[in-house]
Parts: structure tokens; sequence; C-alpha cells
């Protein structure tokens, strides 16, 4: 079986194969989901896309993510001598781990389990957009159910909500942004990464910026504050205008720009559709996301709701990130985990550990998931889940996860349990009765060479189903 990853081409100037409705419904719940739960096969082939498109949209009571674990009581500086203080910290960071862990973990569980699947996959789309890496585990809670909340809202409300989060302006170091002395860090991501892209600002709207911003922070309990005593209240020009302007002005002054609308729009278009953008198509996309206010549902329900979003050429064209590869085989596969803490090991490698975006730049996308060592580790984990086979893996020598850590291997090797999944194989088997397993778990079957797959099956569902996760294939959709 070939290791090439396959993408169908179509020529532009031929009009797209009419998909049958079980690939528009495979491909609508991979691309605004995680892909199909067990119980929406038995419907998948015969549904309707739009009443399938409807229920993605149906109302969900929003439920806030927490951690568990207590967190450590404070304990007077006058009672803490040296060694005692040394302690303290190595505790405190310990807890902060294990919270953090289960924080992750979560998120990954409501990308399996919850029923608002379009809102869980926007918000694994706002997590990468808006990177953040702090160790302050309450500061990570609130990022990330700022980012669920708003996920599919009002991207001006999002963009205030994550500018004015502790975990946001700790990261990029607003903090330390004071009169007389501007850090332009936070200024500068906001603008190139968070909202216009390059191009559409210059240096000195980055330093005007900078002074606007001066004085937004918080208090210990990490409540958004504005330090007016630090605040640069000097006239400023920025993006053309001219006035005494503060942080909130400058957000406005970005979100008035169609730049910011077109921006946001083609990341979305390359994280939803394909990442080979249609600048036709983003044009207008992005007029009406503007025009909407900056109205983020109703962005994403015109993609999904175009005949263009089902053509051939837009589906099984991207590779699964690790996180949508692992919640995928969770959700076709009824499982228990004893040790869930497992699932960190397999983020860490395989290059995405939620919570630990490599830079701010957030994750990288497509052929920078795959390289010899992910791709063995991807291709092995249906086996390894299912029982069949040891975890057997070589650590990528220049992932910037592990943060400092001396060895990853030896702090992997701590960590891993054996993962103790029990998959429930008869629901599956009852599931998969009676239907061409290819079919449903492959995006373009036709790409796959189904005589080597029954090669090395015993011709079972188990084994079928096994194998089809086993294949390159299955890595796209």
């Amino acid at each position: 079986m070939s290791l090439t990853f396959m993408t169908v081409f179509h020529p532009k100037n031929k009009i797209p194969m009419a998909a049958s409705s079980l690939l528009n419904n495979k491909h609508l719940l991979w691309r605004a989901g995680f892909g199909p739960a067990a119980g929406q096969y038995a419907s998948l082939a015969g549904k309707d896309s739009k009443s399938l498109l409807a229920e993605l949209f149906k109302h969900h009571d929003f439920n806030e993510i927490r951690y568990t674990t207590p967190d450590l009581p404070d304990t007077p500086a006058n009672m803490m001598d040296s060694q005692s203080a040394a302690e303290k910290k190595k505790e405190m960071q310990k807890t902060y781990s294990k919270q953090n862990n289960e924080l992750n973990l979560a998120f990954l569980d409501s990308m399996i389990h919850s029923e608002d699947q379009l809102r869980e996959k926007m918000a694994f789309f706002w997590h990468g957009h808006f990177a953040c890496r702090v160790n302050n585990p309450q500061y990570n809670q609130q990022l990330l159910n700022t980012i669920r909340k708003n996920a599919l809202g009002s991207f001006r409300d999002l963009l205030f909500e994550v500018s004015q989060s502790p975990a946001m302006l700790n990261f990029l170091n607003n903090q330390q942004n004071k009169k007389d002395h501007p850090n332009e860090n936070f200024a500068r991501e906001v603008m190139e990464l968070f909202t216009m892209g390059r191009g559409n600002y210059t240096e000195k709207d980055i330093r005007e910026g900078a002074r606007a911003f001066t004085g937004w922070s918080y208090d210990k309990e990490g409540n958004f504050q504005e330090k007016l005593k630090v605040h640069d209240e000097g006239v400023k020009t920025f993006l053309g205008k001219t006035g005494n302007f503060n942080g909130a002005d400058v957000l406005n002054s970005i979100l008035d720009r169609k730049a910011t609308a077109h921006f946001i729009t083609a990341k979305i278009y390359r994280f939803f559709v394909n990442e080979n953008p249609d600048d036709n198509i983003i044009d207008d996309l992005s007029e009406n996301f503007y025009d909407s206010g900056y109205d983020i549902k109703k962005l994403v329900k015109a993609i999904f709701s175009s005949s263009w979003f089902y053509n051939r050429r837009n589906i099984g064209n991207r590779i699964k990130s690790p996180i949508e590869l692992m919640a995928g085989i969770s959700r076709t596969l009824p499982m228990k985990i004893q040790n869930p803490e497992n699932l960190i090991v397999y983020q860490k490698l395989l290059g995405q550990m939620l919570l630990y975006p490599p830079n701010v730049s957030g994750w990288p996308s497509g052929k920078s998931w795959i390289d010899s060592s992910t791709l063995m580790v991807r291709l092995q984990i249906p086996q390894i889940w299912s029982g069949l086979r040891p975890l057997e893996y070589t650590p990528r020598q220049d992932d910037d996860i592990d943060m400092g850590i001396k060895s990853r291997e030896t702090a992997l090797n701590k960590m891993f349990k054996n993962p103790n999944i029990v998959i429930d194989w008869p629901l599956v088997e009852q599931i998969f009765t009676d239907k061409n397993c290819e079919d449903y778990l492959i995006q373009n079957p036709t790409s796959l060479d189904m005589n080597t797959v029954k090669n090395f099956s015993d011709r079972s569902i188990k084994a079928n189903i096994i194998n089809l996760m086993s294949t390159p294939e299955y890595q796209l959709m």
C-alpha cells in the first residue's frame, strides 16, 4: 500500500461530478465537526444534506470547560524560607500541569462527545488562530471558554474578549507595555496574525498601536483592567486617523477595515474548504462577512450551504491534524479509556498538544503534519488502541512542545501508561453490518487499493475497520 497522500484533482474547466449524499454528508461532518459519530452511520447514506446541516446549526446550551484539581492554598511570605519556597514552586508547577492536562482532555472530550459539533470545530479553529501558551491554568480556562462561547458569534466580540484576556495579555507581554517604554509585541501580533495580516499596516501603525494599548492589564484575579497611570494619553496616528486613542479605539479601527474581514474569511476558507484559495469566492464571502458585522455563524453557514463546498476538488483534500485524527477515530469507535492522560502523549508525539501551540502563529497545516516519525505513529494508532500492538516511538528532535524538558523520551516514558482502551466491537460490527466500510470511512474510496487492505484482513468487520483506519487514505478528510 502506497504511503503517498493522494488528493483528487479536478480541472477547473470541468464541472465536478455530482457527489452522492453519503459523500456529501461525510464531507460535511468532517469539515463542520470531527467526523461521523457511531450513531450517525446508519442514516448517513440516505439523509438529506440540508437536514444534516440544520442539525449542525441547531442551538445548544453552552457549557464551560473547567479543571477539577483544587488550587494550592496560599502560604504567607513570612512563613516561607528559601527551601519551602522552592518546594512550593515545584508543587505549584505540578498542580498547574495537572490542571492544564485536565483542560486539554476536557476540550478533546467535548470534540468527541458533544452534540454541538460545529461550535467545538469552530472553537478548535479559533484556538489555533488566537494561539496562546501560558502556564497558568486559570488563564487557560478563561481563554478557552471565551473562545468556545464566542466561536459562532461576533468576531468583534471574540476579538475584544480575547485581546482583554489575561492569558493573551501575558503571552504577548502587554503587562510590560507602559508609556515612555512601549512594548510592541501585542500590537504587532494583533494586526499581523489576528486581524489584518501583513501588508495592511505600517511599522508606524505598530508603534502607535502599542502606545494605545499601554495600560491594558489585569489584576491578581485575572480580571481585565486599564491602568491609567501607565497609559500614554498623547495624540497618536493609527491607520491614517489621528486622536488620543486607547486600545478599544485601535481594535475598532482595525475592524473598520475590510482587509480584516478578508483576512479572516480567507483563513476560514483554507481551514474548512481548501488550502488553495479561490479568490473570487473569498472576495464575495468576505464582503458579506463585513456587511453582517462580522457574524461568524452567517459566514460558515454560507460556506457549508454552497454548492462549491461539495465539489470533488474540495473533498478529501486536507490532511487531518493530529487532534482531528484522534477525535475522529474516537467518534467512530465507541471506547472507554482507563488512562485518558495517555492521549496527551499521542498529542505530543504527533506534534499538536492542545493549549500548547508551538508559537503565536499557531500550528502548521497540510503536509507539515507528516514526517517519517509522525506518519508511522498515525498509521499504527488504530492497532495500538485496539490492543494489537504496543506503542513504539521516536520523539521528534525539533519539537517545541516540551518547553525546556531536557530529555523528551525520558519525560514521555514517565508519562506513558498503557492505554487500557476498551472498544465496543459488538456495537461497531452491528453498525457496519451490510455496509462497505471503505465507503463510510474513506473520503475518496476510489483512491484506495482494497485488494491490499483485504490481504491484511481476516475478513471480519473489526479487522477491516482497523486496516482501513491504518491506511494513508484515512488520514485525508
